[in-house]
């Protein structure tokens, strides 16, 4: 393992001329004359366009979002000229493009560009770093979209960057894609980056990692955690048999670790990005759980594709109702590998499959909406923003985590119908040889997508029973049941139980300090005590058990001193009404589920449950660090 620094050649576009060939690339070129003021120059070049109207596009979706983000807003000193040289007049058709006629057969357009936010959709400059996304960044043109691409970075004043992507670098040191779906899946981080790489052989392959991380960490926290990705890489093969097929042989984890970063993960065809504003240092289980969750991706999602999401369309929001399985599933599988992998406590996973279970058992969004119809509303929810207020709190429960409960319930379910014999590495496996693993006509491309019957299909065919694959659909995916996770977790020896059922319990409030009071922050739970009693968002308590609050802690904490059963008096104040309310919660007792090893729960572990633990945790690498 070294550190590296990539050299970057500038190179100066010229404009092109000729007759439209498949062959022939549009070419585009970066660069950051003031990354101090977060903004870089572009220019693209289309040639042998043929004498009709160009019209250019920035995007308004990006591959591994599923909303809608209209990067056209940070576009500015938009000019465009013909083939002569000349500069030519431009249209608006609509907030996103830009429309060029009379150009000559060529055109080379230039534009200013802002960006400033650090994570995995959007583009961040400043004097550390250029970080781009490319659905951010670039002008597309309509009709090319199979042309080949060139893209040229032009260094920074007195700086000397390299560059971390899974674009092909070329002798001449510039990067290429086959084609803009290959292009537009392609982030680039141009910085001072560390580097380290390892080799894992796969059979007759021996792909190469590579780990790009732009930190403000040490050499020795990058070897440690290095290591630790190593373990993750080999873990998640032990999934699936084998590694997917990388372009060009190499996997490139591309982290920016940085203060003023957002935390995001954003998977990639043979990349991902990685970004938080913790370090290595006071962070590292959290940043390796991400980096697990995303490589996973590798696999499912980018080619383990759901149909609805193939090709992926960059003007318009992507729905689909597969989301529970594409991410859901990974979000499963990146804890379940840590534990598998030895970097985590078992304590630990059975922490984070508890949160999952709560989540899903208790949220009233569940007699809403199916999982199938959780994934489909993605677009609403997949870092989209709008300005009105939402129920959400009462209808939406997020696919990751639902994903995540069935995986969970489907994996002990088929672990233990067959005595451990199928399991859901199995599922995966299969849907990768059926499904992810011929690859696309071309690199950006998926030939064989799924649909929700195929995968039904594939689990009938693993689980050898087709009656219980319809019936496991019908009820946890595209139903509203959830699987009896205690019976499932008793045959490894994890005891599900009620965190503290002495406790009164009021529904979760999401309670805040607030002047004259403690203010209710979010929808109150639909059904609970606190809803039965009237009392909801932006309420302000002033009074509980009559004494007068001071803070959140004291209101939660009479709430708990109320026996299950028994009542408890609120004064609030009501938007709009000046005089104080009272209100009269009867509380329940408190039916959060923890998940604690046997062990914990004062249970022996016999052989059988031991036997079950370790087939189910035990590591898949079969390697040893």
């Amino acid at each position: 393992m070294r550190r590296t620094t990539a050299a970057i050649i500038v190179v100066v576009i010229a404009l092109l001329s000729g007759s439209f060939s498949a062959d022939e690339p549009v070419v585009y070129r970066f660069s950051f004359p003031e990354p101090e003021h977060h903004w870089a120059q572009v220019e693209a070049v289309f040639t042998g366009i043929g004498p009709d109207a160009l019209d250019l596009r920035m995007s308004r979706a990006s591959p591994g979002r599923y909303a809608l983000h209209d990067f056209a807003k940070n576009v500015y000193d938009v000019e465009a000229f013909g083939a002569d040289g000349r500069e030519v007049a431009t249209s608006r058709p609509d907030p996103y493009g830009w429309r060029v006629e009379n150009h000559g057969g060529s055109v080379r357009v230039r534009y200013k560009l802002f960006g400033d936010r650090v994570d995995g959709t959007y583009l961040a400059i400043d004097p550390t770093h250029a970080h781009i996304n490319m659905p951010a960044a670039i002008m597309w043109a309509r009709g090319l979209d199979t042309q080949p691409i060139r893209v040229f970075f032009e260094q920074p004043p007195n700086q000397n960057w390299g560059v971390a992507s899974q674009l092909r670098r070329s002798a001449q040191g510039l990067f290429t894609a086959p084609n803009l779906q290959y292009l537009m899946d392609s982030p680039s981080e141009l910085s001072s980056f560390a580097l380290r790489t390892f080799t894992v052989s796969d059979g007759s392959r021996q792909p190469t990692f590579r780990i790009a991380i732009h930190h403000e960490g040490d050499e020795a926290e990058l070897d440690g955690f290095a290591r630790d990705v190593e373990k993750i890489v080999r873990e998640e093969r032990g999934v699936y048999g084998e590694f997917a097929p990388y372009d060009v042989g190499t996997y490139t984890f591309i982290a920016d670790y940085l203060p003023w970063a957002n935390g995001d993960g954003m998977e990639h065809r043979n990349s991902t990005i990685l970004a938080s504003s913790s370090s290595i240092r006071t962070n590292r289980v959290g940043l390796l759980s991400t980096l697990s969750h995303e490589f996973f991706h590798s696999w499912n999602v980018e080619r383990i594709r759901p149909k609805s999401l193939e090709p992926f369309n960059f003007d318009d929001a992507n729905m689909s109702g597969e989301l529970w399985l594409a991410e859901g599933f990974t979000n499963y599988y990146g804890p379940l590998v840590l534990q598998r992998a030895g970097l985590t406590r078992l304590s630990e996973f059975a922490a984070t499959i508890s949160a999952a279970i709560n989540d899903v058992t208790f949220s009233p969004g569940r007699q809403i909406h199916t999982a199938e119809e959780m994934s489909q509303m993605a677009p609403f929810v997949d870092a989209a923003t709008s300005i009105d207020r939402t129920n959400f709190d009462n209808t939406f429960i997020s696919y990751y985590t639902w994903g995540e409960s069935i995986a969970l319930g489907l994996d002990l379910t088929l672990r233990q119908r067959s005595d451990g014999r199928i399991t859901l590495d199995d599922f995966m496996r299969a849907m990768w040889q059926q499904f992810g693993k011929g690859g696309g006509r071309e690199p950006g491309y998926v030939d064989r997508p799924y649909t929700m019957a195929d995968a039904k299909a594939v689990l009938a065919t693993v689980a050898g029973d087709r009656a219980f694959a319809d019936d496991f659909f019908a009820r946890y995916i595209q139903g509203h049941e959830v699987p009896d996770y205690a019976r499932l977790l008793t045959a490894a020896g994890l005891a599900l139980r009620p965190r503290t059922p002495q406790s009164g319990f009021a529904g979760e409030l999401r309670l805040q300090d607030s002047p004259g009071g403690v203010r209710i922050g979010a929808a109150v739970p639909t059904g609970s005590a606190a809803y039965r009693a009237g009392l909801d968002r932006d309420d302000v308590i002033t009074a509980i058990g009559g004494r007068a609050t001071r803070n959140a802690e004291e209101v939660d904490g009479a709430i708990r001193a109320t026996a299950p059963g028994n009542t408890v008096t609120v004064t609030y104040l009501h938007r709009g009404r000046g005089q104080p309310l009272t209100a009269t919660i009867r509380t329940v007792a408190d039916p959060t589920l923890e998940v604690v090893p046997a062990e914990q729960a004062g249970r022996a572990l016999s052989d059988a449950q031991r036997r079950f633990r370790d087939g189910w945790l035990s590591s898949r690498a079969g390697n040893t660090f």
